[in-house]
């Protein structure tokens, strides 16, 4: 057995199976790395130590009587601060609700439980999951395991750096332009944003009602689809939640990829935002990974990144606008320098922007639908540079916006991202998948084989 704190939840799951391992063992195995190692990350806002340890001595007495919860029993999980958890403070990392005590659980918290998870504590995000990495909040910003000069990606910026550094093997992000992907982009790491739907936003603390997403966080893709299989499910009391059917993803992650049909959007690294050499370097070599497991790949067009960004922006700031308007107004000293300057822009949109923006929404769904019918999944970049050093504000907004995750926000599509290599200077770099509406088993599927041919996932940090 590896040392705990590098334990996936799969392997948690057999070693406490087997009896050779207890909850209460792990979890303090766990608390001591994050107090040995969170002072340099800060990944946690809130750290919920004793009621942790007190659900896992809980769940350890039900597995000494031979009964287990779910398929997450005993299995600790960070939680991103905007998901609401009964009895803890929701600031989304901001002055502005720094006080606020949820009073009931997300709809996702309810299902983790169910599944028998414990629950650590509150995750840095950029405030209100848009204004980051910042140093004007209440909080300190999380940072890079791989280099805690540079930063982990946003805004699940906390998940993202905690799973990689071994404080915990599962974590919950949001992601409306790309927050659960960014992260695991950076720290290299598997991040899925599943299907628009799938997962329920209630409890959430929204951004874009258009965009936003819940989607798990992990190092393996085994794990992804364990996590996903938790939280997924229809919730009438979400207006966005759709009644699918949809489940068991990890159910295909032996199959392999071949003689299935991958197109390749080059067009978004090549030439709507030119990426770094080591990147475009690594995405070629994921291509060539999947061709020699079997896959056939041909390329493929879609609209432009920078069309795609354009109608992300008119929604995300129309809608955020409207939610923010009443403190931009009353309190706008309280909002971070970041925050304040990317919400105000709503301010200025118009109803025909929006209806504009979401019209050709809808043209660029029909778009990536039309090659999902020729392909049964695509691959493209996520990050088109290896993460910026996180003091240097210049470099980071320049890097920040090239990415080619924004679209499949756009059109509700499930994309993974994950590792594909290290830059010249240590730094992970990045891949995309992305698959047909409510086919997120079949996204895992291609990431799973992509990992089986690769020992990208097996690399760990230098942190410690």
């Amino acid at each position: 057995m590896s040392a705990l704190h590098w334990l996936t939840a799969s392997e948690a799951q057999r070693e406490f199976g087997a009896h050779r391992l207890s909850p209460v063992e792990l979890l303090t195995a766990l608390l001591a790395r994050i107090e040995r190692l969170d002072p340099k990350l800060h990944a946690f806002i809130r750290l919920d130590a004793d009621t942790a340890m007190g659900a896992a001595r809980a769940a350890e007495k039900e597995l000494s009587a031979g009964r287990v919860r779910g398929p997450l029993h005993g299995i600790p999980i960070g939680i991103k601060d905007i998901i609401d958890v009964a009895g803890l403070p929701t600031s989304c990392h901001s002055k502005i609700l720094v006080d606020k005590i949820a009073t009931a659980d997300a709809a996702v918290i309810a299902k983790l439980r169910q599944a028998g998870a414990i629950i650590l504590g509150k995750l840095s995000t950029h405030e209100f999951a848009i204004g980051g990495p910042s140093f004007d909040l209440p909080f300190p910003p999380a940072r890079n395991p791989w280099n805690p000069d540079h930063h982990p990606g946003g805004s699940s910026s906390g998940s993202g750096a905690g799973v990689c550094a071994g404080l915990f093997p599962l974590a919950l992000g949001s992601d409306t332009g790309g927050s659960v992907r960014n992260p695991a982009s950076c720290c290299g790491i598997v991040g899925l944003k599943p299907t628009y739907g799938l997962v329920s936003r209630r409890g959430v603390f929204p951004l874009s009602f258009t965009l936003d997403h819940v989607g798990p966080m992990t190092r393996t893709v085994a794990d992804n689809a364990l996590l996903l299989d938790a939280i997924a499910g229809h919730d009438p009391a979400d207006p966005g939640s759709a009644a699918s059917s949809a489940r068991y993803f990890g159910r295909m992650l032996d199959r392999g990829v071949r003689d299935m049909r991958i197109g390749f959007v080059r067009h978004f690294h090549e030439v709507d935002k030119p990426a770094h050499p080591e990147v475009t370097a690594a995405i070629e070599d994921a291509v060539r990974v999947l061709q020699t497991e079997g896959a056939q790949v041909r390329s493929v067009t879609l609209p432009s990144l920078n069309e795609f960004a354009a109608v992300n922006r008119v929604i995300l700031c129309s809608e955020a606008w409207s939610i923010h308007a009443p403190w931009l107004r009353s309190r706008p000293g309280d909002y971070g320098q970041l925050a304040r300057q990317r919400l105000l822009p709503g301010a200025f949109m118009n109803a025909g922007d929006y209806v504009g923006a979401q019209r050709r929404r809808l043209q660029m769904i029909a778009a990536v639908e039309e090659a999902l019918r020729d392909f049964d999944v695509l691959i493209c970049a996520s990050s088109m540079d290896p993460a910026s050093r996180i003091e240097d504000a210049a470099e980071t907004s320049r890097t920040y916006p090239r990415q080619a995750r924004t679209p499949f926000n756009v059109t509700g599509h499930p994309a993974v991202a994950m590792m594909t290599g290290l830059s010249s200077n240590g730094l992970p770099l990045s891949v995309q998948f992305v698959g047909r509406y409510f086919e997120d088993a079949t996204v895992l599927r291609v990431a799973a084989a992509y990992e089986r041919g690769t020992e990208w996932h097996r690399m760990r940090p230098p942190i410690g």
